[in-house]
């Protein structure tokens, strides 16, 4: 197994920002009673920015902007090598951007 460069570390932290799903997030919003933990540990929280109680007894969630990590990515794309298009990350992101149309919430 190999270890990851910081690098590649946030290049894949990106990614999840940018394509990763949040449908496990929303669940929680509306459940009625909290999964127990061996659930939690288990669910796709990673583009949570905050979690906060608001009065009334609601929750509100707040998530990474997936925008900006897509910018930060195509930023990383262009000034990778001297200034050219890193053609394997792009096509990188261009892949995992396939069939996520039905991750929508």
């Amino acid at each position: 197994m190999t270890k990851k460069s910081d690098t590649q570390r946030v290049i894949d932290g990106l990614k999840k920002l940018a394509f990763g799903k949040v449908n496990d997030a929303v669940s929680l919003v509306f459940a009625e009673d909290m999964p127990p933990p061996e659930i939690l540990a288990n669910m796709q929280l990673f583009n949570i920015s905050s979690v906060k109680r608001v009065k009334g007894g609601g929750v509100e969630v707040q998530f990474f902007d997936r925008q900006k990590a897509l910018e930060k990515l195509y930023e990383y794309a262009l000034s990778n090598q001297n200034g050219k298009i890193s053609e394997s990350l792009l096509k990188a992101l261009a892949d995992s951007s396939q069939g996520d149309d039905d991750d929508a919430v």
